[in-house]
This record gives structure tokens, C-alpha cells and sequence, in this order.
């Protein structure tokens, strides 16, 4: 069975006057052994928690931090012109020593994409143009790129990526053609809620799409999975189906987790909808009762 490791979304809603509160949560999570924290991408309130951006705020968590993962989960492309992209993911790689994990999507919310002036029909074009464009620019110096959307001629990128070839890029989806992107820009796919028969449906699909080349075999599988610990008063329902159930135990939870495992998933990001004051406890009951029997 492959190991899972577990990280945990920063997604609650942290009080304004406490700016540091997710930072204590992040340094919380490292103390007690997560593999990663994630924040979303949302530019509107969402009305769900957290809407900073991304990688603003992983910046300061690597700033607060020494060993935890960043992952963008997940980062919606099109809003971000492919050079302003390529560059701020390439200095938060810099100043993380290389522990940023690029998630990144095509995005849904039609009011945001009217909000940037970007057509939300070209969402799937963008995206692809800007991920190969950032491709480009971390791994070549100078780097030229003519795509539908991005220009590039003898450009240097601002800040060359400490990982070489930039950092990992897991692309969120579950259509073909979100699975074809990953297989075609990515080092990984991230679900979110997704069970163990999806997550096997979508590693036998990447192996048809994949073909004889044998990427589909070297990229990671991940996904978000929702968890209310028992105990814990969630502030609002999950986003999908819980993990665990609906009044999971630890050993339900460790058994959906086992499933994933077997399934193939490497990495699993806990969401956790509950009150920003209750997140240490729900890290702590996590670290305590499902961690160790995931070794």
C-alpha cells in the first residue's frame, strides 16, 4: 500500500484582527508532522472561509515555517497573466527552498472572471497557454514562447525557480481534458472528495490517455478530503462527501484513508470546516488518533 501523507487546508475563516492565527495553525500542523498546508484561490467572498491569495499567504507561512509543503489548492489560472505567474510561483520557490507544489485549476466562478476581465469561456485555453509559458520561462533563459495568449521573445524570468524546472504542478480536474492537461503540464492531478473508486477510475483513465509513454505512472495522485472530527461543531457542511462519514470515528477514518491509499493516492489535503478557534484541536485529535496508524 502506498504511503499517504496528510496535510490540511488553512480554509477557515481566521478572525481580522488575528492576522497571525493561520500562521499558528500552519506552525501547529508542523509540529505535528502534516506533509503540507493548502490555501484556495478565491478573489470574492466565498463565504466558506479563507479568501486570501494564495501565495501571498504561503509566503508568510514559509516565512513562519521550515519543513511544511505549500500547495496552492487550488491556484485558478486564467486570473493571473502567465509571466506575473511564472514569476511569483518561481519566488515563493525561492524563498521556500523549493517546497511549493503549484495546484492549479481552470476556475468556475463567473462572477470573478468578469471581475479580471477574463471571458470565462477561454478559462481552458488560458490555462493551458499559461502553464506551458511558465514551462518555458522556468526552464530556459532566454525563453521564447508564441502561444494564443502569451508573447514571449528572449525573455529572462525575473527570479529563476530553485527546483529545477519550476516547481511541482498538480492539476486539479476529473474530465479527460482536465486529465489530458495534467498528463501534458503537470507532475500530478489533485481531486477534491474524491473516493477510492474514483480515484482508481482516474488512474486507469490517465493510463489509456498516457498511452505507452508511462507518464501516468510517475505523476502523484492527491486530493482534498472533507473531515469533521468527532467532538467538533462544523460551521458549515462539507463541500462533499465526508471522509470517515458522517459521524466518522478514527478508525473509520483511517479505513477510508487505507482505501485511498490502496487506490493510489500519495498525498491528502484535510479540509476541515470547522470554527477557526477549534482547527489546533481538530489537528491535534488527527495527529493523535489517524496518523499514526496511516505508517
Amino acid at each position: 500500500m502506498t504511503l499517504l501523507r496528510l496535510g490540511v487546508s488553512l480554509q477557515p475563516r481566521w478572525p481580522l484582527d488575528d492576522g497571525t492565527a493561520a500562521l499558528r495553525a500552519a506552525r501547529r500542523a508542523e509540529d505535528l508532522g502534516f506533509d503540507h498546508v493548502a490555501v484556495g484561490n478565491r478573489l470574492l467572498d466565498s463565504g466558506f472561509g479563507l479568501d486570501t491569495d494564495p501565495l501571498v499567504l504561503l509566503s508568510a507561512v514559509a516565512g513562519a515555517t521550515t519543513r511544511l509543503r505549500l500547495l496552492t489548492s487550488v491556484l485558478v489560472a486564467p486570473y493571473y497573466p502567465a509571466l506575473v505567474l511564472a514569476n511569483q510561483a518561481a519566488t515563493l520557490d525561492v524563498v521556500s527552498e523549493g517546497r511549493l507544489i503549484l495546484g492549479v485549476g481552470i476556475g468556475w466562478n463567473p462572477d470573478e472572471f468578469e471581475a479580471v476581465g477574463v471571458p470565462v469561456r477561454e478559462r481552458g485555453a488560458r490555462t493551458d497557454d499559461h502553464l506551458a509559458a511558465a514551462r518555458v520561462l522556468w526552464s530556459e533563459r532566454p525563453a521564447d514562447f508564441d502561444g494564443p495568449f502569451t508573447k514571449l521573445r528572449a525573455a529572462h524570468l525575473g527570479v529563476p525557480p530553485v527546483t529545477p524546472g519550476g516547481p511541482p504542478v498538480w492539476v486539479g480536474g476529473h474530465s479527460d481534458v482536465a486529465l489530458r492537461r495534467a498528463l501534458r503540464f503537470g507532475d500530478g492531478w489533485y481531486g477534491t472528495g474524491a473516493d477510492a473508486a474514483q480515484v482508481t477510475d482516474v488512474r486507469r483513465r490517465l493510463r489509456e490517455l498516457a498511452g505507452d509513454t508511462g507518464k501516468a505512472d510517475r505523476m502523484t495522485l492527491a486530493s482534498a478530503a472533507f473531515l469533521t472530527p468527532p467532538g467538533i461543531p462544523a460551521v458549515a457542511p462539507p463541500p462533499g462527501q465526508p471522509i470517515g462519514g458522517a459521524a466518522p470515528t478514527a478508525a473509520s477514518v483511517v479505513d477510508d484513508l487505507g482505501r485511498l491509499a490502496e487506490a493510489g493516492l500519495t498525498a491528502c489535503t484535510l479540509w476541515l470546516p470547522v470554527a477557526a478557534e477549534h482547527v489546533e484541536e481538530a489537528l491535534e485529535w488527527a495527529a493523535a488518533e489517524v496518523m499514526p496508524q496511516l505508517t
